[in-house]
């Protein structure tokens, strides 16, 4: 009994290797110059510089002119071609509990590629505090053999640091609420 599967199974691996064979054996005879080449489907990333990723604008954190942390960004909205026409943004709460999310159109957001300072963060704050700003922290980090050159900033040109609202948290949270439909 054993030997009739094992044999039926030979049989039906051997018939699948063939028409493998069968099927990489055929050649085109078409002539290669009258066939036009197919635009590639993905483009180098060069060609996107200057363009932010989506997933890294979500999460944004917003202040206003005041360097006054608002919320974050939690969502774009774009039309059906793709454009932004509004930004979705988190106020209040405490680890997404209790947020009041406003929709803000696009144009009223400003993006910034340098990290916020505060007086706080220039060196100053109270004596006894417990040294912790509300700054973001920047991005570059010196060690004693790195020249001074390199303490400066370079921005991400993947996304900008933060954005900026001209608002305060009470306007934006007298606003209504953005809920999102089904």
């Amino acid at each position: 009994m054993f030997s009739k599967y094992m044999t039926a199974g030979l049989l039906g691996s051997a018939m699948l290797v063939s028409a493998a064979f069968a099927q990489s054996a055929t050649t085109t005879t078409a002539p290669a110059a009258t066939a036009t080449p197919a635009a590639p489907l993905a483009a180098s990333d060069a060609t996107y510089t200057g363009n932010w990723r989506a997933s890294k604008v979500v999460g944004l954190n917003v202040y206003n002119s005041g360097n006054e942390s608002l919320g974050s960004i939690n969502d774009l909205l774009t039309d059906k071609q793709g454009n932004i026409k509004a930004v979705v943004v988190g106020v209040g709460g405490f680890l997404g509990v209790g947020e009041h999310l406003v929709a803000v159109p696009f144009d009223k957001i400003k993006f910034v590629n340098e990290p916020v300072v505060t007086a706080s963060a220039a060196g100053g704050g109270a004596a006894g505090s417990s040294g912790m700003t509300g700054a973001r922290p920047s991005s570059t980090t010196t060690t004693g053999a790195a020249p001074a050159a390199t303490t400066a900033s370079k921005p991400n040109p993947w996304y900008p640091d933060h954005a900026v609202l001209d608002a305060t948290k009470d306007q934006l949270k007298a606003m209504p609420e953005f809920k999102y439909s089904n």
